[in-house]
């Protein structure tokens, strides 16, 4: 496991929240210590205990910052709330980042603002923003150990919106994701994790039962449509449905799973990557399945790679890349 992919270490803790009773640890003390950033660490008291987020926690991009759950704590949005978010208002420039560790986020869900201008299919329909219902990241590293994402809901519509659990935009660090679970999250594009210009590593995980929810996937054919999206100055079509558990676009970024199994996931109608969507725009990144397993995914599906020998990423997979690389994994529509 990479160094980037492991525990932080928490023994002097920034701030606890709680003071040894479920009833100490309240929103208010949650939202103070999130703040405030540093390393975050819990003191509810001996059993479980589950904090309704009211209102999403800004975490400052200034700092890095660690929360700990302790394998105790679960922040719940109650449908209504993005859970988390950090903004920097620079792109792969910043070094700060958070890392979330023996914790799970559940419930999370944004509400998008920037409606696409209204035009007649095949042109683009929904949103340009509501990524990350549990967390939005831009420009900044993120770390996930040992969490769970469960019930999650980013936008629902719209050809570049997404991010059911997670959206990272614009990272120089990258995102590493280790020993976490991510069920039943659902956004436009990448049902659970979402990444833009971000570096995805994921190791050891589970992603099940994630869909994207999107359709008709995204291009940009002024033959098709002359209304211009005003967020991307493009004539777009096509209104998402990409990646149903993990999404990655960009340039010069690489995609590596290693021992994660993603299972039924799905991505929309006519939309591409059921489990897995990677578009390297300049085609100088790599996708790499290792000690993996991909079965059960649903989505239409295609594999361009540059160099290398494998030519076929399987029947989950959506991807154009510099190469792909797949050992001792089992891949749903590779021989």
């Amino acid at each position: 496991m990479p160094a980037r992919a492991q525990a932080a270490n928490t023994s002097s803790p920034t701030t606890v929240v709680g003071t040894g009773t479920p009833a100490s640890c309240t929103f208010s003390a949650l939202q103070a210590a999130a703040t405030a950033g540093g390393v975050i660490t819990f003191n509810c008291g001996a059993g479980a205990v589950t904090i309704p987020v009211t209102a999403t926690l800004n975490i400052p991009s200034t700092k890095n910052t660690v929360i700990d759950g302790g394998r105790k704590i679960t922040l719940d949005g109650g449908g209504t709330v993005q859970i988390m978010r950090f903004h920097s208002a620079n792109f792969q420039a910043n070094d700060f980042g958070l890392t979330l560790q023996h914790i799970a986020l559940v419930n999370g869900k944004t509400t998008p603002t920037e409606r696409i201008p209204t035009a007649p299919a095949p042109c683009s329909q929904g949103w340009n923003d509501g990524e990350g219902g549990a967390l939005f990241m831009r420009d900044g590293y993120l770390v996930v150990v040992d969490s769970i994402f469960n019930n999650n809901q980013a936008a629902t519509l719209g050809p570049d919106t997404g991010g059911g659990a997670i959206y990272v935009l614009g990272s120089k660090g990258g995102v590493w994701i280790a020993g976490s679970t991510f069920t039943n999250n659902s956004g436009s594009n990448a049902g659970a994790v979402g990444g833009l210009f971000s570096e995805l590593n994921i190791y050891n995980s589970l992603f099940r039962d994630n869909d994207a929810v999107g359709r008709d996937a995204n291009s940009n054919d002024p033959n098709m449509c002359s209304v211009i999206n005003t967020y991307t100055d493009q004539n777009q079509i096509g209104s998402g449905g990409n990646g149903g558990a993990i999404y990655s676009d960009g340039n010069d970024v690489d995609v590596i799973l290693c021992g994660v199994a993603v299972l039924n996931n799905a991505a929309g109608t006519n939309a591409f990557g059921g489990g897995v969507f990677f578009t390297s725009n300049n085609f100088g990144g790599t996708l790499s399945f290792v000690d993996t397993t991909i079965t059960g995914n649903t989505g239409r599906y295609w594999t361009q790679a540059q160099t290398g020998s494998i030519t076929n990423a399987g029947t989950a997979v959506g991807t154009n890349c510099r190469s792909v690389t797949i050992t001792n994994s089992t891949v749903q529509g590779v021989p």
